[in-house]
């Protein structure tokens, strides 16, 4: 199944929800992006996480392959006045200098890249003793939860479509790491549930690999009219709790 983010780029930007204040607190304990750090975010997309770590007073510079996905970090990075540089590269060959971050981080998108070229380069480009995080905000399904339905319904739409939202993070990542010139210092995760209002909802699935950035434009409409009504019929509550389950991993490079 091809993915093409760009092509629901603007969903992206205006319905997925970013990382929890609760993620930044831990990080933020762990001596990740605490303040006045170089971070380079890979796979930035719509440039939640990047945006998020300059809020927090550090100098971000966010890569991403879609032109799309960099136009709506730009706009959003106007909208909060921060000053931040998005560059169109990928995470395996950054164009970055050497030794030039104190901190490099990948939010569900690890799984994306080329693992091994991609861990090579964060070495790369990682001051000494400077730490990577890898995480994902993965969705959280229970028996009977909005979740499995609306994840169901995707399927009946794109049978290709095999993710379930649930593989954007994988522990044993840590010890391919080791391979590379990394440590893993610390990992964590948990669930925290993120209200979504019906309309928040719809577009958040549109939004994901498995509709908007992989169905042809009249199919994505057919989806999102059976979501509306599955919504309606099943889950009448506005806004709804929809439960993510949140993970990450700190690694840092061996001096």
């Amino acid at each position: 199944m091809e993915v093409a983010f760009g092509q629901t780029a603007e969903d992206y930007a205006r319905y997925r929800a970013g990382f929890p204040d609760s993620f930044f607190d831990r990080l933020t304990a762990l001596g990740f992006a605490a303040g006045d750090q170089a971070v380079l975010d890979l796979g930035t997309g719509t440039g939640a996480l990047a945006l998020a770590f300059a809020e927090r007073g550090n100098r971000v510079v966010g890569l991403d392959p879609s032109p799309e996905m960099l136009e709506q970090a730009r706009r959003r990075a106007e909208a909060r006045g921060l000053a931040l540089e998005f560059q169109q590269r990928g995470a395996e060959a950054t164009g970055m200098p050497d030794a030039a971050f104190d901190a490099v981080s990948a939010a569900t998108c690890w799984h994306w890249f080329d693992r091994p070229r991609a861990a090579e380069e964060c070495a790369r480009v990682l001051k000494p003793d400077g730490l990577l995080l890898i995480a994902a905000m993965d969705w959280h399904t229970t028996p009977g939860s909005i979740l499995e339905a609306s994840i169901r319904l995707v399927a009946e739409h794109n049978p290709a479509w095999a993710r379930g939202g649930s593989r954007g993070f994988d522990p044993t990542w840590g010890w391919e790491l080791l391979h590379h010139g990394f440590t893993v210092e610390s990992a964590f995760a948990y669930v925290e549930p993120i209200a979504y209002s019906h309309e928040g909802w719809r577009g958040r699935v549109r939004a994901s690999a498995g509709v908007g950035a992989s169905l042809a434009p009249e199919k994505v409409t057919a989806f999102d009219q059976a979501h509306q009504a599955l919504l309606a019929e099943r889950f009448p509550a506005d806004p709804l709790a929809v439960e993510h389950r949140i993970s990450a991993l700190l690694a840092r490079k061996r001096g």
